[in-house]
């Protein structure tokens, strides 16, 4: 039986869109996933790797 989730789906979606956004303007690219993670109570981790996963999903990364 696999482990339960941490963070839910949603709560997933919504940190992942809300980085992306943030990455790409440019006054507020620095520190994005950091700020970010601690406004939703995600781990600066999980948020960079949902982050690259949407990235390499929608062609934006190799």
């Amino acid at each position: 039986m696999p482990a339960p989730k941490k963070y839910n789906d949603e709560l997933r979606e919504r940190a992942t869109r809300l980085a992306v956004e943030a990455r790409r303007d440019p006054a507020s690219a620095v520190g994005a996933i950091r700020r970010i993670a601690g406004q939703l109570g995600v781990h600066p981790e999980a948020l960079r790797t949902w982050v690259k996963k949407a990235e390499t999903d929608g062609g934006d990364r190799p």
